[in-house]
């Protein structure tokens, strides 16, 4: 990491017992912008007297830097002075404002590294000031659209109520936000500063996960099975890999245009049978690992309350019918019962039969312990095949038995079915414990992202039928509010490579069963793996021939290009949007070699009009896909509408009707803020969809604007220019200072919307929105989340509500790692170190060791509580 200030060097963290290292966020950043400021005018003065095209790029980078330093430091320190007020207590110093700060402070000292190289190196022989220019540009790009993020949290500050995280209403500042962003420009984060706010060893990892993304988006819809798509892919991700403003362009244009199942398919790479054996090679064995399937049968459990009397839970039955649970069974150690002829009647083989040529050992008996575990994947992917690698860790760390549920995916199976899943597998598992080879004396619920916020909505839903809870909750970076909201920390959604904003939003609206499921894709999605061989070996050797010609004529193409600054680059991965719509589709010439030449037609058409070409087609998309989704179909009144309608006490209980929404009395604990955004759902769709408008014609102009320009004062980072449309009717400034604007993006509108289904506000689907009462239900939960993660603040503020309400709640947030750090845990030693915070939590609940008492509250500064307290932060108190 670069220093943070002029002769300063950061210490190791775990070196120097006793020393208080300060949170670079709470530190004085004036040194640091001051350094900034004066190395950029002594570089703009030296290469201001040479008259290359590259010192007047590098005069440009340096202006720009300068620029936008001076506009972020008052920001930065005022933003810097209120954010410990929105911490949980003193102990866990994490929100997104302090997640944003570190960002932008991360990205400065960069800058900072990169400025005294080339001040040191400028007179070098060896100095390469074309790629060092390339450089700056890339983060004077990033710093100016972190700018526009911190002006958009100052707006946050000011409209929130005190303390609170999210924008609590669905009209305003998150309409506002989602407008921006789709029109923002996105690139810069994804090319030469990918993954610059991240630990070092993630980096190289985040670089492989983009090239490999873009090189599987220049393929998809083109062939039919994952082992073309791989095959191909192959041979053009080279060319990623050396241009990372291509890659950079390409990553955001995937991320803006394609659809669920584009994410579907690339995040379930991880499930190919090749992955899955290295995988297992290289993790620990385990004795048992057996996938069961559990058919759908009634089962009768004990109340809580009364163990002689029982409820009845009825197998999952929404949107599809009854239908079996799958579950998988890890266990480092052979107990009685894991190979029992009962046991094994739920079972089937996965893949070849092999011969187990392991010695026979006695079972060890019954362990006290059991973990259920749900995984993540945005409600819409993997399985617990992905999550198997830490899942054998925790298996041998915590000696307890795991059963991981395979649960239903969106969009095929929208909520609540996963719901509905997770629970009767819960529900099976206490039952059946001593066939898993526990006791179930002490049961824990874990999972991470979606599966965090299963177990949370499990145990909500065994409060509310009254069985038994389980004895504690360990979740890693849960997702508790699913929907689109603006927050501090999720405007980190502008940068992450795992979680842009564009991607979560499509996976929420997949699981509150708004997003449209095209039928291709429908029926793709029930072919086997076996049968997606069949089909994809007779076409291995043609897309390795092909893919081998593709590379080559790009080659050689690439050479006569490179004397042509106007080449533009397109992909195939926009023109895949249409399917067969894209065949007679005007697209530029450099496409030719990624593209289906028996499908696609090219011709060559100049920079400008293909610009404009894209914007309409970009803003015609959009329109399509917001009016798509503001008037979703209600369900039919079946059983799928009513899932749990069938549960019912038995042995001379009293009748009562258990489902996954609000019962009237619940229902008088919403406040009637919350009322009132139900009541305006149609209204909002309405509104949505005539601003849209104005923000297309708006997004044409600024890339005709853009098209128009020299091409000479701009490198080929296709780093887009301010420019300002004449009509501004429908533009949203978001109160950005004067003669500020952020960048904006040339490859089109995002195809997003606001989601403004009612069904998002169901406490089962965003347990954030649960009524105090079905809180008060919950177990001890403990948190691990990360301090960079997009979800930071759906963590925080669900502690928060817990710690109000006294329930045992804790909270640990681990630095510089992303969302998902758990799949990466044997990547490097920070993510090692992140899983054993799970593992120690979870040994927590199966230990019966309780969370920590809250700290007290901290005494808060008189001059911060007379202006947060009293009167709103005008933009001059806040630094605009």
């Amino acid at each position: 990491m670069a220093p943070a200030g002029d002769g300063e060097e950061v210490p190791e963290r775990n070196g120097y017992a006793g020393l208080v290292v300060v949170p670079p966020e709470q530190m004085d950043p004036r040194p640091l912008f001051q350094a900034v400021d004066a190395l950029c005018q002594e570089n703009i003065l030296h290469f201001g007297e040479s008259g290359s095209d590259v010192s007047s790029r590098l005069v440009q980078a340096f202006t720009r830097i300068q620029e936008q330093a001076h506009g972020l430091e008052p920001a930065v320190r005022a933003l810097a002075a209120v954010c410990p007020l929105f911490d949980l207590d003193p102990d866990t110093p994490a929100n997104g404002y302090r997640s944003l700060l570190k960002v932008v402070l991360a990205c400065t000292q960069h800058i900072l590294h990169k400025c005294r190289y080339v001040t040191a190196s400028r007179r070098s022989l060896f100095f390469r000031a074309a790629h060092n220019c390339s450089e700056l540009e890339a983060y004077g790009a990033a710093l100016t659209q972190l700018r526009a993020l911190l002006c958009f949290a100052q707006r946050l500050l000011t409209a929130n109520r005190h303390g609170d995280l999210f924008f609590r209403q669905e009209r305003g500042l998150s309409e506002e936000f989602l407008k921006e962003y789709s029109t923002m420009h996105k690139g810069c984060f994804y090319g030469r500063c990918l993954g610059f706010q991240f630990t070092p060893s993630i980096r190289p990892f985040l670089q492989t996960i983009s090239i490999g993304l873009v090189s599987f988006g220049e393929n998809y819809k083109r062939h039919e099975s994952g082992i073309s798509v791989a095959a191909s892919s192959f041979f053009i991700s080279g060319r990623y890999a050396i241009d990372p403003e291509l890659r950079g362009a390409e990553f955001e244009r995937i991320t803006q245009n394609l659809d669920v199942n584009f994410w579907k398919a690339f995040w379930n790479i991880t499930e190919m049978e090749v992955l899955t054996s290295l995988v297992g090679i290289a993790s620990t064995t385990m004795r048992i690992n057996k996938t069961l399937t559990v058919p759908p049968e009634p089962l009768e459990m004990p109340l809580s309350s009364d163990p002689h009397r029982t409820v009845t839970i009825n197998p999952p039955v929404a949107h599809t019918g009854p239908g079996p649970v799958h579950l998988r069974l890890i266990s480092y150690q052979l107990r009685e019962g894991q190979e029992s002829d009962e046991l094994n009647a739920f079972s089937k083989p996965e893949g070849p039969l092999s011969l187990d040529l392991r010695l026979r050992s006695r079972p060890a008996p019954l362990s006290p312990h059991l973990i259920i575990h749900f995984h993540g994947g945005g409600f819409v992917a993997q399985t617990s095949k992905s999550h198997e690698p830490y899942l054998r860790t925790w298996a041998q760390e915590l000696e307890a038995p795991i059963l991981s549920v395979d649960y239903s995916l969106a969009p095929e199976a929208p909520f609540p079915r996963a719901l509905e899943e997770c629970f009767y597998a819960y529900c099976w598992a206490l039952q059946h414990c001593r066939l898993l080879g526990s006791t179930g004396e002490r049961v824990c619920l874990a999972g991470d992202s979606a599966g965090g916020n299963l177990c949370i909505t499990v145990a909500l839903r065994a409060a509310s039928v009254g069985i038994r809870l389980p004895d504690g909750i360990m979740v890693a970076y849960p997702a508790t509010l699913l929907q689109a909201t603006a927050s501090p920390s999720r405007l980190l959604t502008l940068m992450d490579p795992l979680l842009p904003l564009s991607v979560l939003s499509k996976c929420l609206s997949a699981y509150a069963g708004t997003e449209r499921v095209p039928v291709e894709e429908q029926s793709l999605e029930k072919l086997s793996a076996v049968n997606q061989v069949k089909r994809g070996t007779a076409l291995f050797l043609r897309d390795i021939r092909q893919g081998a010609a593709s590379w080559l004529s790009n080659l050689m193409e690439g050479n006569k290009e490179k004397t042509s600054p106007e080449t533009m680059r397109k992909s195939v991965s926009e023109a895949a949007l249409a399917g067969e719509e894209a065949i007679n589709r005007r697209v530029s010439l450099k496409s030719k070699t990624i593209q289906d030449l028996s499908r696609h037609q090219y011709s060559e058409r100049s920079s400008g009009g293909l610009s404009q070409h894209n914007s309409q087609r970009g803003a015609q998309t959009r329109s399509e896909g917001s009016s798509g989704r503001s008037q979703p179909s209600p369900p039919p009144p079946s059983i799928q509408s009513c899932p749990d309608a069938g549960e019912r006490h038995s042995l001379n209980s009293p009748q009562e009707q258990v489902n996954f929404f609000l019962t009237e009395s619940e229902g008088e604990t919403f406040t009637d803020q919350d009322l009132a955004t139900h009541s305006t759902d149609r209204d909002l769709a309405t509104h949505s969809t005539d601003r849209d408008l104005a923000t297309h014609s708006t997004d044409r102009d600024l890339t005709t604007h853009s098209a128009d320009r020299d091409p000479a004062t701009h490198s080929k980072e296709n780093i887009p220019p301010v420019h300002l449309p004449e009509d501004r009717s429908g533009y949203y400034s978001l109160g950005f200072p004067e003669g500020f604007q952020p960048l904006r993006s040339q490859n089109g509108v995002a195809n997003m919307s606001l989601q403004t289904s009612a069904i998002v506000n169901n406490p089962y689907m965003s347990p954030l929105l649960a009524p105090d009462s079905m809180l008060q239900g919950l177990p001890p939960l403990h948190i691990v989340a990360c301090a960079l993660d997009p979800m930071l603040d759906d963590s925080v503020m669900f502690a928060k509500r817990l710690r109000a309400l006294n329930r045992p709640v804790t909270l640990k947030v681990v630095d510089d790692l992303p969302h998902g750090f758990l799949t990466l845990a044997h990547l490097s030693q920070e993510t090692r170190n992140a899983t054993n915070v799970c593992i120690q939590r979870i040994k927590q609940v199966l230990r019966e060791d309780p969370p920590a008492p809250p700290a007290a509250a901290p005494r808060k500064h008189r001059k911060l509580e007379r202006t947060l307290g009293k009167s709103p932060v005008t933009d001059r108190e806040i630094g605009a």
